[in-house]
């Protein structure tokens, strides 16, 4: 990595290439013009490589309550919605107006930097790809276990929460409980590539938060929206519908694992590892 006296020298030598191009602007001025550039793929590429390297350093009991920290926060993403929908009239435009809600819990779980397992389908992969060996792959593996594990945990806890708590309006909890149930209309395969999508989707805004820093939320804000609003299946934030449903006795927990969490966690780990995140490695290597 480009150490910060070197990268202080290139902006400079790049603000006087700038000056010396253009006799009109100041020295202060040719500085502000190099800062505004935006940032090249290579760097955005080595801001995420370096954010992953960092994530796998991290101690497991770090990350494990990190993940449930993630877990229980994702849950208010499906609250958000129930509430908005109970709000709004049934008309044909109500779903694209409560799928805002669904922004709420990854606007947490993103600007509080919480272990989220879809996040790192591309975050701690980058490392990986560099430099493909035995120990990155065992430590990919270790961080991947512990987050999802602490993740499902943490989104179950939500859910008996939201369940079986005396705080929740029994409405809030129907729409809840609606929500959750058309998730699960889809068959095996439609949860899986609606899965590839979901994936592809959170390793875009992975990907652009570097370069997005004054317009963070907004980026989270739209990207989750059209997850919600497209109807695509995310592993974590789907999870606490679907123990919603085994809670309510109206999902087996076979039958979650089989049709809800097996294909969505393939479906989200190939959309943002194999396509996303192979797609980054393959445009930047012959510059890095």
């Amino acid at each position: 990595m480009t150490h910060e006296p070197e990268r202080a020298k290139s902006r400079r030598e790049k603000a006087a290439e700038i000056q010396a191009e253009n006799k009109a602007i100041s020295a202060d001025e040719a500085k502000e013009v190099e800062e505004r550039l935006r940032l090249r793929t290579p760097v955005i590429y080595e801001i995420v490589r370096q954010q992953g390297e960092e994530e796998l350093d991290r101690p497991l009991s770090s990350l494990w309550w990190s993940g449930m920290a993630a877990g229980l926060s994702i849950s208010f993403s499906v609250l958000a919605q129930a509430v908005l929908r109970i709000h709004l009239p049934a008309a044909e435009w109500r779903p694209l107006v409560d799928s805002l809600g669904y922004s709420v819990g990854f606007l947490i779980v993103v600007l509080a930097h919480q272990q989220l397992f879809t996040e790192n389908t591309i975050t701690v992969v980058l490392p990986v790809a560099r430099k493909l060996t035995a120990g990155n792959l065992l430590r990919l593996a270790r961080l991947w276990s512990v987050v999802f594990a602490a993740n499902m945990v943490g989104t179950f806890v939500a859910a008996l929460f939201c369940s079986f708590g005396p705080v929740l309006d029994d409405d809030i909890r129907q729409a809840m409980l609606e929500i959750s149930r058309h998730m699960m209309e889809k068959g095996w395969w439609e949860m899986l590539f609606m899965g590839v999508s979901s994936g592809f989707l959170i390793a875009t805004m992975v990907w652009l938060l570097p370069s997005a820093e004054s317009s963070r939320f907004l980026v989270i804000t739209m990207i989750t929206w059209l997850i919600a609003a497209a109807g695509f299946t995310h592993i974590v934030a789907g999870s606490v519908e679907a123990f919603l449903l085994v809670l309510s006795g109206e999902l087996g927990f076979g039958a979650m694992l089989a049709n809800f969490t097996v294909p969505v966690l393939i479906g989200n780990i190939f959309g943002g590892t194999a396509l996303f995140t192979m797609l980054s490695h393959a445009q930047v290597k012959d510059e890095i």
